[in-house]
C-alpha cells in the first residue's frame, strides 16, 4: 500500500528535534513521498524545501513565497524562484494565493500571486494554491491568468463547499484533501471528496497542521496520512489501497519530473 503526502512543511521548527524519524516513520507507514512546500517564512530564504529534497530520497520540493509574506518580496525574488525551479527536485510552486484572513493588505498579495503565475507558466510548472477567506479573488486571478495554461494547478487543503469544488473540477483543476477532511462537522469536505473524480484528487497533510482524528490538536506529521486515506476511502466506495494507488499515480503523472 502506497501513498503520497502532496503537501507538508518538513521545514518547520516543530520538526527539529526529530525529522530524520518523522521521515522514516511516514515511509514505514506507507507513504512513497512527500512533497515539501518551500514557502517556509518567506524570503531572503527560498530554499527551505530545497534542502529538505536533497536530505530525503523520498522528498520532493516546491518553491514560492506564501501570500502572507508577500511583504518580503523584491525585485530579485522572482529571478530568484526561476533559477530555483531548474533543480532536479522542484515540482512546482507552491503554496501560493491570497489569505485575507490576516492582515498583509491585498494590494501586495496580488502582484507577488499573478508574478509567480507567469513565472510558474514560462517554466511549465505546476502551481498550488493557498486561499483563505479570498475564493471569489483568489477563483478570478486563477480564471485569467492560470486557466487557459492548461497546467496542473491544485487547490492546497481543499475545505470548501460543493459548489466551489464542482468550480475548480470545471476549470481542470485538482483537489487535495488533509486532515480537515475526518473531523465530524466536515460533512460538506468529504462530500466535494466524494464527487471528486479519481484522477483529480491528491491527499495531504499540511504537517505539522491540521492533523487528523485521531490526533486533532497534535503536532501533525506525515505518518498521519492513512487515517485521511482511510475516511476518504469510505466516501468514495473504495479501499484505503484502491485510493493509494489512484492518489499516487496522480501525484507521479503531474507533480514528479519525467522518467529519463
Amino acid at each position: 500500500m502506497a501513498f503520497v503526502d502532496s503537501h507538508c512543511h518538513l521545514d518547520d521548527r516543530q520538526f527539529s528535534s526529530d525529522r530524520d524519524l518523522v521521515v522514516q516513520r511516514a515511509l514505514d507507514s506507507g507513504v512513497k513521498y512527500m512533497l515539501a512546500i518551500g514557502t517556509g517564512e518567506g524570503p531572503p530564504d527560498l530554499e527551505t524545501a530545497v534542502r529538505m529534497a536533497k536530505a530525503h530520497d523520498s522528498v520532493f520540493a516546491t518553491v514560492g513565497v506564501h501570500p502572507n509574506d508577500a511583504a518580503k518580496a523584491t525585485d530579485d525574488t522572482v529571478s530568484r524562484l526561476e533559477e530555483l525551479l531548474t533543480r532536479p527536485k522542484v515540482s512546482a510552486i507552491g503554496e501560493i494565493g491570497l489569505d485575507y484572513h490576516w492582515d498583509t493588505p491585498k494590494e501586495l498579495q496580488l502582484p507577488v500571486f499573478r508574478d509567480q503565475l507567469a513565472l510558474a507558466a514560462r517554466a511549465n510548472k505546476p502551481v498550488i494554491i493557498h486561499t483563505r477567506d479570498a475564493w471569489d479573488d483568489t477563483l478570478a486571478v486563477l480564471r485569467s491568468d492560470w486557466a487557459g495554461t492548461g497546467l496542473p494547478c491544485i487547490m492546497h487543503c481543499f475545505t470548501g463547499n460543493v459548489a466551489q469544488a464542482e468550480e475548480c473540477l470545471e476549470l481542470g483543476f485538482y483537489l487535495a484533501f488533509g486532515g480537515v477532511a475526518t473531523f465530524p462537522k466536515a460533512s460538506e469536505i468529504r462530500e466535494a471528496a466524494r464527487i471528486t473524480p479519481p484522477d483529480r484528487l491528491l491527499l495531504e497533510t499540511d504537517a505539522p497542521y491540521l492533523a487528523p482524528v485521531p490526533y486533532r490538536g497534535k503536532r501533525n506529521e506525515p505518518s498521519y496520512l492513512v487515517h485521511t486515506a482511510q475516511v476518504l476511502a469510505q466516501v468514495r466506495n473504495c479501499t484505503p489501497e484502491e485510493l493509494g494507488a489512484q492518489t499516487t499515480s496522480t501525484f507521479e503523472r503531474i507533480l514528479l519530473p519525467p522518467k529519463e
